[in-house]
């Protein structure tokens, strides 16, 4: 009976797409809904469409619905797209993570200290128009669509395409059918206060989800014969269900979309609908569930999809010649909209000289640089071919008009102990490419720094930087007897200094070879620390003062860091050098000859494992002349901490525990990420300490001092937070070392 029942329905079916339809070549129309991570199904029902012969003749959709429409249009099969998202990083490419080694290095300096920033314009606090721009995603459309990008009308693409955006200042339904394809579906999928909106043709729109998630009447307006519908839309929630703002936002946006829905699935011929109850907008991490589930709905309706292909002549795709070219040629560049930051300031940050030859990923490099400088509010680009046959790289710009920020972070380690930091900064105050950024920190040690950067790309840039810092901790008497050989006979074995540092230093760097940065410059420094636990002043003061003189040097430095993660790095490589000439001085320090300090760190990461990662580092400095002066002699000790002077972290022994004007200290790590940024790691770190190693030859003798760790770290909003056990089989004394939040 059911077989039976079953040749009558598709009899009535052939009689209908016959007569009702009166064409031997059905047209048919696909319409894919908006929903965010959910309609990745939309790839599992594209699957079954092809598997069933389908030929799509129009595609009309909405927000992800317009991501995967586009693609399959551009030429991508259903199961090209499966891998393509499968391997797709969704949190970083919604958070617009920029991959660290983009960063120049003020840059990674910089994004390595704050955990919270905020527009403060007008002496008022705002908040970002949406949390991502949106560049991620932009970047991975550009070079997936990099075959059609020479297409304007989405008509002309191997499936003509459109989708819907929605014009925010008039709350109007904008049909994108035309201009450069990763803008167009970037704008249809910009969900408010997750994207940005995104401006076209002098049009703020944002996703058209809003006024339109399932555009079944404009695909019914081409002409269509049939209509295969996708939705993912979600179903109104109860209370249960809205327990966060953003899920309070999408159900306020469905009252129009599901009430909607009634008329427009009876406009749809094939209705698949996923089980997609158990996922939310944001569930990307489930993709290979929500796909399956859009295979599932799909081949429920499999025997429907194939009678459908039956009425079509061609249902066989044509295949797309895909650009599998990885290096490009850039000519030109032809940049507009940068009205307040200069041609030379972009064109570095890209770090293009053109005309070059480079790859595709030293490109998307470029482009991530200019979109960490925050000075954007979106970078639309596309690569065309001029009459001439020269390539131009066209670049429109949208300049972010915040100029004024406030910046937060808090941090506790063993030697600064607890610090909150308030940080202002400014954008354009005297040029149009510096910034100006003042950090008031507040705890148990009050500092601050100040700095102003004029960045000019691949030129020189130039800086000022005055910082103060200070903190007390208890040392060794051995660290203060080589300034005051009286106290050896004094019977303690530790003393508590206070140790404060001012230093001003104007200086000058350049990208050297791209990926070095190479500077000069000038320094003042003020050291000055002293013990109240010992010694007494003429004024009955207890206080000894080892140190209180203003020292005056010339300096150059070295750098490379291509870390993927300069706290728990995976893979990469560090090299810093530095050579400071101190020249003059005045002060408590009335012996001073004129001395130098040279010192180098090298450093590897490399993934041994998936999960398991080993870093190596190898550093050490000397100093040449200058035995009268020892207060900047290098000391080694404690973790967790922002290096300063020559003050060098060294497990198994507190803070500025060994003391000596030549180093050397090698270390490594293996670190096993159990979790997604939960870290557990064991390491060993070794050094030779003293004076004169060099000159001595004692440098090889021995390994003066080790220490060996465990520990275990987790990558937070606010930083690292670490915990470490640390050993000395010299001191035969263990140690914790506790490090909060990033270093300042």
């Amino acid at each position: 009976m059911d077989k039976i029942l079953l040749l009558v329905f598709l009899l009535i079916m052939g009689i209908s797409f016959s007569q009702d339809k009166n064409s031997d070549d059905l047209k048919v129309g696909l319409v894919l809904s908006g929903g965010g991570a959910k309609g990745l199904a939309h790839i599992g029902a594209l699957k079954v469409i092809e598997e069933a012969g389908i030929r799509i003749d129009y595609i009309g959709g909405t927000s992800m619905g317009a991501i995967i429409g586009a693609l399959y249009a551009s030429g991508y099969t259903a199961t090209e797209l499966d891998s393509i998202f499968m391997q797709t990083d969704f949190k970083m490419l919604i958070q617009d993570d920029i991959p660290r080694g983009s960063k120049t290095f003020y840059e990674k300096k910089e994004s390595e200290k704050y955990a919270l920033i905020l527009p403060f314009e007008n002496f008022k606090i705002g908040l970002p128009s949406g949390l991502s721009k949106g560049q991620n995603v932009y970047n991975l459309l550009s070079r997936l669509t990099t075959h059609v990008s020479s297409i304007s009308d989405f008509s002309k693409l191997p499936i003509p395409f459109f989708c819907v955006a929605t014009n925010v200042e008039t709350g109007k339904e904008v049909i994108l059918d035309h201009g450069y394809l990763p803008q167009a579906v970037s704008a249809s999928g910009a969900l408010p206060s997750l994207f940005r909106p995104v401006v076209i043709d002098d049009k703020v729109l944002i996703d058209g989800g809003v006024v339109n998630n399932y555009p079944v009447d404009e695909v019914l307006a081409k002409g269509m014969d049939v209509i295969i519908g996708v939705d993912v839309q979600d179903t109104l929630r109860g209370r249960e269900g809205l327990q966060s703002a953003f899920q309070v936002l999408v159900q306020i946006n469905n009252f129009k979309t599901i009430s909607d829905m009634v008329a427009k699935r009876e406009k749809t011929d094939v209705y698949i609908h996923p089980n997609i109850e158990d996922f939310s907008a944001i569930s990307f991490d489930a993709g290979k569930n929500i796909i399956e589930s859009g295979e599932e709905s799909a081949n429920a309706q499999l025997e429907r999809l194939e009678q459908i292909a039956q009425h079509q002549k061609t249902s066989k795709r044509e295949r797309v010649a895909f650009e599998t070219n990885d290096t490009i040629v850039i000519d030109d560049v032809n940049i507009q909209g940068n009205k307040k930051y200069t041609r030379s300031y972009v064109v570095g940050k890209l770090k293009l000289r053109p005309p070059v030859k480079m790859s595709y990923a030293e490109f998307s490099e470029g482009i991530n640089n200019l979109s960490a400088t925050g000075n954007f509010q979106s970078i639309n680009y596309k690569l065309v071919t001029d009459s001439l046959g020269k390539n131009q790289l066209q670049i429109r710009l949208r300049e972010n008009n915040s100029q004024m920020f406030l910046r937060f972070g808090a941090h506790y380690d063993n030697l600064f102990r607890t610090a909150a930091l308030v940080n202002i900064t400014r954008k354009r105050l005297i040029t149009n490419n510096d910034i100006a950024s003042l950090d008031l920190i507040a705890g148990d040690n009050l500092r601050y720094n100040f700095e102003y950067y004029i960045d000019k790309g691949y030129y020189w840039s130039v800086g000022f930087n005055s910082k103060y810092h200070f903190f007390q901790t208890g040392v060794p008497l051995s660290f203060v007897d080589v300034d005051f050989p009286m106290l050896v006979n004094i019977p303690i074995n530790e003393i508590s200094i206070k140790y404060s540092d001012f230093t001003n230093q104007l200086y000058f760097e350049t990208p050297f070879r791209r990926t070095f940065l190479l500077g000069a410059g000038v320094e003042h420094k003020y050291l000055r620390y002293l013990s109240e636990t010992i010694g007494t002043k003429s004024n009955n003061l207890p206080r000894t003062i080892f140190e209180s003189t203003n020292y005056y040097s010339t300096y150059g430095f070295l750098k490379y860091d291509s870390y993927d993660n300069s706290f728990f790095p995976t893979s990469g490589a560090y090299f810093s050098g530095d050579f400071h000439w101190y020249l003059f001085a005045n002060g408590l320090n009335e012996d001073f000859k004129p001395f130098s300090i040279a010192k180098a760190k090298i450093g590897y990461a490399h993934k041994i494992f998936d999960r398991i990662s080993v870093h190596l580092t190898t550093e050490g400095g000397f100093k040449l002349g200058g035995p009268e002066t020892t207060t900047l002699d290098f000391a080694l000790g404690g973790y967790g901490f922002k290096e300063m002077n020559n003050i060098i972290p060294f497990l198994g022994y507190e803070a500025i525990s060994l003391r000596g004007n030549t180093y050397l200290k090698s270390s490594i790590t293996f670190d096993y990420e159990i979790f997604r940024k939960n870290h557990i790691n064991v390491g060993a770190n070794i050094a030779n300490v003293g004076n004169d190693l060099f000159e001595k030859d004692q440098w090889i003798d021995r390994i003066g001092y080790s220490g060996f760790s465990v520990g275990y770290g987790l990558e937070t909003l606010l930083g690292p937070m670490e915990l470490k056990y640390s050993y000395s089989p010299e001191l035969k004394q263990n140690t914790w070392f506790v490090a909060l939040g990033y270093r300042f």
